[in-house]
């Protein structure tokens, strides 16, 4: 089977790849920034889609492109619509007028659920979706566009609601790598302590090689029109995260609290369940957290040397 991935150059990307290459898939990857390994191909450039669809055949394809920062969508609403709305139509619209079987997978967020309080306890698919930040509402308004394209013309879609994912080659921005990338550099002599944020949010994280498990799972046997959480399942506190992280360190780490990361959230606890996504295709997690913070610490020590 021919999978072709967008946003092939990026964490999610790379390591889907290795997954997939790994169990016997060909694959082909696309990103603006190609290379021996990577198609060139911009989501916003219809024409290109086309060409690219057109060229490779394939049999699925996993649309990872696009903007998933929550941060910078507060930033840059306009690029975060941009890229995760029209480019996903442009996705759509190319593979509807290849009149091609591909199997479609699109990239959700947990961030959809929005406040859940004490809903967030037992986050299943059935729970109302609220998004309140513009990157949620451009993940929400993707999954608009994919029931569109699959009541109206017929399109193989599933969506996959993505929790919050750590492991090797995570960019800053997200809280593990965060975590990782700042106890490497004070071990490296270049910051004398780590900048952390609110410590008490539990938060369900999930290794990304279980992830990239969880697509070629739903690649193989996801329903036709569904949307399933990808998580582990369970939540840890950032502050057990941060704990065990420190507790691995080679030097003493101080920690000093930044205004500026801290985000007041009205969900103290947040945890995925993926009952649906193990009932219709047998995934189950396997990787324990450990080792995915271990996995971001190795990176971010190489990177920082």
């Amino acid at each position: 089977m021919r999978v072709l991935i967008t946003g092939g150059a990026g964490f999610y990307g790379m390591n889907l790849r290795k997954e997939l290459i790994s169990e016997g898939y060909e694959v082909v990857s696309c990103d603006l920034a190609a290379s021996n390994d990577i198609v060139n191909m911009d989501i916003l450039n219809p024409d290109e889609i086309r060409r690219t669809i057109e060229e490779y055949r394939p049999d699925a394809l996993v649309h990872m492109a696009g903007q998933a920062n929550v941060g910078l969508s507060w930033q840059k609403p306009q690029l975060t619509v941009q890229l995760n709305v029209i480019g996903t139509i442009n996705i759509l619209e190319s593979i509807r007028l290849s009149k091609s079987d591909i199997k479609t997978v699109l990239i959700g967020s947990s961030d959809e659920y929005g406040v859940l309080k004490d809903k967030g306890k037992n986050v299943t698919e059935n729970i109302l979706v609220n998004p309140v930040t513009p990157y949620a509402i451009s993940k929400r308004t993707q999954e608009l566009f994919a029931e569109l394209y699959v009541t109206n013309y017929k399109l193989d879609i599933c969506v996959a609601r993505q929790f919050n994912m750590c492991g090797e080659g995570q960019a800053k921005g997200f809280i593990v790598s965060d975590f990782a990338s700042g106890i490497a550099e004070v071990e490296a002599g270049k910051k004398q302590y780590l900048c952390v944020g609110n410590l008490d949010s539990s938060r369900d994280f999930i290794h990304v090689k279980d992830a990239c498990r969880a697509m070629r799972f739903i690649i193989e046997a996801g329903h036709t029109g569904e949307v399933y959480n990808v998580c582990s399942g369970k939540s840890y506190k950032a502050k057990e995260i941060l704990e065990y992280m420190i507790g691995k360190s080679e030097v003493p780490i101080k920690i000093k609290t930044d205004p500026a990361k801290m985000r007041p959230s009205d969900t103290p606890v947040i945890c995925g369940n993926h009952d649906k996504l193990t009932n219709h295709t047998g995934w189950r997690p396997k990787y324990k957290i450990e080792q995915a913070l271990d996995d971001a610490l190795d990176y971010w020590r190489k990177q920082i040397q």
